[in-house]
């Protein structure tokens, strides 16, 4: 999710930082356990695609937020140096992983049965779906029955953009207007659509669409908050390579920020209590959907 501008940045990497106050001592038994090659290396690099707020906030090479605070947490624990580089879109993310380029991507990214089959996802926050609207909700979208006819953005090879294109074939069927959907390769410039009044809504995570609000000086709002909205429980984690022996180091390595706090101050500094998880685990939207 970059700009043009932010486009460049993706050639750099950025190394993250905490505060001194939030170094964790190296926990030997799960360095031990991490893939040869990262312990020759002594580095991970993770991979995302621009801005997802409050989680990512990329501005130029400087990377901050809930993921880069934790990233680092994470780092301390298994005694590595945990880079970060950006692409553009979401599929460049999963593939990138998959193939190797990339180590992982510590997230958070949505994890859906399908996206299961070429990776394994470390979750560790629980996400809403819901629409960014101008101040006052002039399209008057509700809920997702309301979209018939409207513009609404969505991110590129995400998860809402299955669900509406799925919606715009239900407006057809019921004799309504079809959803004008519109993709966009990143959240500042599908926000930008709604407040420039090129789109009537962002459909997309609820955790970003608030730093959005938040941040607008009264010209948005939320929409059809408390709803499924054609969602059901969402999961977001990590991605990691499938069958990765990394990911079940990283999900023990979330499980020790949990238990000492970590992860608590973490998503409270940034605004995320709602999204906290009582524990990580690997795969759960597949598991649920078994059931």
């Amino acid at each position: 999710m970059m700009t043009s501008k932010l486009a460049l940045a993706a050639l750099f990497s950025m190394t993250v930082a905490l505060p001194a106050a939030a170094q964790l001592a190296q926990n030997d038994e799960l360095r031990a356990r991490l893939p040869p090659e990262i312990l020759k290396s002594g580095q991970m690099v993770s991979v995302n695609n621009g801005s997802f707020p409050p989680y990512q906030i990329v501005e130029g090479t400087e990377l901050t937020g809930a993921t880069r605070d934790l990233s680092d947490a994470i780092g301390q624990l298994l005694g590595v140096e945990i880079t970060h580089t950006s692409v553009a879109g979401l599929p460049a993310v999963l593939t990138g992983i998959a193939s190797g380029r990339y180590t992982f991507a510590i997230g958070p990214v949505g994890d859906y049965p399908d996206r299961e089959a070429a990776n394994d996802f470390v979750d560790w926050v629980k996400e809403y779906v819901v629409f960014g609207v101008q101040s006052g909700n002039p399209a008057g979208i509700t809920d997702l029955a309301a979209t018939c006819g409207k513009r609404i953005a969505v991110m590129a090879g995400g998860s809402a953009e299955g669900v509406i294109n799925t919606q715009s074939a239900n407006c057809v069927a019921e004799g309504k207007p079809a959803v004008e959907v519109q993709s966009f390769a990143d959240q500042p410039s599908s926000i930008l659509a709604v407040r420039s009044n090129r789109s009537d809504a962002f459909f997309s995570s609820q955790a970003p669409l608030t730093h959005f609000v938040q941040q607008s000086g009264g010209a948005l709002e939320l929409a059809a908050v408390g709803q499924d909205n054609g969602f059901g429980d969402i999961h977001q984690g990590a991605v990691v390579p499938k069958d990765s022996p990394l990911g079940p180091v990283l999900l023990d390595a979330f499980q020790i920020l949990m238990d000492n706090g970590t992860y608590k101050e973490i998503m409270t500094k940034w605004g995320l209590e709602g999204n906290m998880t009582d524990a990580p685990g690997i795969n759960l939207a597949g598991k649920e959907a078994a059931q």
